[in-house]
């Protein structure tokens, strides 16, 4: 698999994770593809922290609103009954755990589940971002992340087991 196809088969993966009536939250970068594979017999709200709720699919030539964006500054889209509030109202529905699943992207997860998340040197990113706030506030973590080659699966396995809440989606282990 080339790479837009393997973050595409993870991001599918994580939708089978998502329940009816889940208020997820969609990380930056590879996240934001799960919203591209919701299964179509459920109903899940979307999330973003700089106040969104009700994202639908990806804007057309036709729905492109410039001032209508999700944390990673990428144009959304609001279904009907979407809404958008102030980062106040967001961060308070995040930290009063209202949050049923966030999907985060990472740079690494260690054995204790402490995730690096921050920043990728030289790229831009808006902020720092509300991962901090949504590991504690979710009620589950799931982590969307590509292959590091430089770890085995069984390293991986072992590193994040059971016993931690965050689950690690990869593409070389999970059955589509």
């Amino acid at each position: 698999m080339d790479k837009i196809q393997t973050k595409n088969f993870i991001a599918k993966r994580v939708a089978k994770e998502l329940s009816d009536g889940d208020l997820v939250n969609l990380g930056i970068g590879l996240p934001t593809l799960v919203g591209n594979f919701l299964p179509k017999d459920i109903h899940i709200n979307l999330q973003s922290e700089n106040g969104l709720i009700g994202l639908g699919p990806a804007p057309t030539k036709e729905t492109y609103d410039a001032d209508i964006t999700n944390a990673g500054g990428q144009p959304v889209t609001l279904l009907e009954g979407g809404m958008y509030f102030d980062s106040a109202l967001s961060f308070s529905i995040i930290r009063g755990g209202h949050v049923d699943v966030t999907v985060l992207g990472c740079l690494q997860v260690d054995e204790t589940g402490s995730l690096a998340s921050w920043i990728i040197p030289g790229k831009m990113v808006p902020g720092m971002g509300g991962a901090m706030d949504l590991v504690t506030g979710a009620k589950k973590v799931i982590i969307a992340t590509t292959h590091n080659p430089e770890y085995t699966i069984d390293q991986i396995i072992e590193a994040t087991g059971a016993t931690l809440i965050i689950d690690q989606v990869k593409q070389m282990k999970l059955e589509d």
